[in-house]
């Protein structure tokens, strides 16, 4: 997060700008972002209420981040601009356009809001967390999947230690349910451990889950990414949790994820592996006592 403070030249020529710059604020500043910047962009900036709460707070004394904290603003990235000085819309599209085009023309940006308050105008851009929806796990699960399938099947260096191909995993139902059980765990205590509040390892909980008798059990979990190729490209970038990635003894894998918007990690992740016994399906008999 960035604030930049400008103290107005009232000497600016606002004859140097077009009348489209001139409409108001909100105008003002998107003329910047798609014509005012040498690499401009034609995607404008939507006005949010949130960041104009945001915007009203700076101008009470507030740091950016506490200001998006009180607003109840989700923000990936952000950057505000402070203009001191009786800024008219035309000066703001100048100022705008000669010191903050990288922000300004960041794709990733897409939203605003600001505030006049006497001579001043703070002005805040974001672009909002994208959270994963449980109304796409299933998606999600399979995307993991196939990108984890995939690097088991070119084979990978895991850290020093060389792996060859290994055959694709399954997705398992009982293991997704112990994988979502200890995500959802991790998210409700803000707690990132493989051991779970109730003291129990990986094994337990895959056990408990119904898995029943297994001949190896293995976890990854992660905090803090935001989609799946993000969360599965730490894990293979991690020696420990690319060897479980890799390891040819798992046939099976159970994946889950949860939200907390009141944590900072906001997502917590469990990917559960195992191989089942050959004489035993998961899911269709008791766990183990």
């Amino acid at each position: 997060m960035t604030v930049k403070a400008y103290m107005l030249v009232l000497a600016v020529l606002l004859s140097a700008l077009p009348p489209a710059a001139r409409a108001d604020l909100h105008d003002a500043v998107n003329w910047a972002r798609v014509q005012g910047c040498a690499r401009s962009i034609r995607i404008p900036l939507r006005d949010s209420p949130k960041l104009r709460l945001a915007a009203q707070q700076m101008a009470t004394g507030m740091s950016l981040h506490a200001a998006l904290s009180s607003a109840g603003y989700l923000a990936a990235r952000s950057s505000a601009v402070h203009l001191s000085g009786a800024v008219s819309d035309a000066q703001v599209s100048r100022i705008l356009s000669a010191n903050d085009c990288a922000a300004l023309t960041d794709p990733r940006v897409v939203e605003m809001g600001a505030q006049r308050r006497g001579r001043d105008l703070w002005i805040v851009f974001a672009a909002p967390v994208a959270l994963p929806s449980i109304r796409d796990a299933a998606l999600i699960q399979r995307q993991i999947l196939d990108l984890v399938n995939r690097s088991r099947e070119s084979g990978r260096r895991c850290g020093s230690k060389p792996y060859p191909a290994a055959p694709p995993l399954a997705l398992n139902p009982v293991l997704t349910d112990a994988a979502l059980a200890h995500s959802r765990e991790m998210a409700s205590y803000d707690e990132f451990d493989h051991r779970g509040h109730d003291g129990s390892s990986p094994a337990a909980r895959v056990a408990r889950a119904g898995y029943g008798s297994y001949l190896i059990v293995g976890e990854n979990i992660a905090a803090g990414a935001m989609t799946p190729a993000e969360v599965t490209q730490g894990w293979l970038d991690s020696p420990p949790h690319c060897e479980n990635i890799m390891d040819s003894r798992f046939s099976q894998i159970g994946i889950g994820f949860a939200v907390n918007t009141a944590s900072p990690e906001l997502v917590y992740w469990t990917q559960d592996f195992a191989a089942p016994r050959r004489d035993h399906i998961p899911g269709r008999t008791a766990p183990n006592p």
